[in-house]
């Protein structure tokens, strides 16, 4: 079984050792997987999401509008108060999520540290951050997806591959069977693919 509050904190660590090494360009690239949000933006949803969790300002979540409001509360804070936000209230979110079965802030910092490296052109991610994501989703997969390399599925599983890209796969699933797939729906834009 997976020590999910070990693996956010994994993530935490590996996020807070990579963040303080971005220059101002890698900071300020677009990453293509969230809704138009910079390297920094998404470390601000990283630190804003948990403070909501552990503060209990979780009205609206998980809306656009609810992870505006915290990433727009941030985005004048630098990369240093990031971080130590996010480790401030890393030890009470880990209380939340240990035992969870569907730990949506441990999937959820899994997700954008791998937006974070697939934007910048950065190595994949070690499956240790998303292998015990991938096997969790594993129901939501058909039979047809069994040859499809377990990081797209963790990719595909939270809307981070478009219908082409999948389609690209050769399940001879239909666009719509692959778009029931996407936690958040079916994209349109293909995403950058880690060699």
């Amino acid at each position: 079984m997976t020590d999910w509050g070990q693996l956010y904190r994994d993530h935490v660590d590996a996020i807070s050792a990579l963040a303080p090494t971005l220059t101002e360009e890698q900071l300020a690239t677009t990453v293509p997987a969230t809704p138009q949000w910079t390297v920094h933006e998404v470390l601000a949803h990283l630190a804003g999401g948990a403070s909501d969790a552990v503060t209990g300002r979780m009205d609206g979540a998980p809306s656009g509008e609810w992870t505006e409001r915290h990433v727009g509360e941030r985005r004048d804070h630098s990369v240093d108060q990031l971080l130590a936000e996010l480790r401030g209230n890393e030890d009470a979110l880990v209380e939340t999520q240990a035992d969870s079965p569907r730990p949506a802030f441990v999937w959820n910092i899994a997700v954008h540290h791998a937006d974070i490296h697939e934007a910048l052109g950065l190595p994949r991610l070690d499956e240790r951050f998303w292998q015990p994501v991938t096997e969790a989703l594993a129901p939501r997969f058909p039979d047809a997806m069994a040859g499809v390399p377990p990081y797209e599925l963790f990719r595909a599983g939270f809307s981070r591959r478009s219908r082409a890209q999948m389609q690209g796969w050769g399940t001879g699933l239909s666009a719509e069977e692959l778009d029931e797939l996407c936690i958040f729906g079916p994209r349109e834009d293909d995403q950058p693919v880690p060699a």
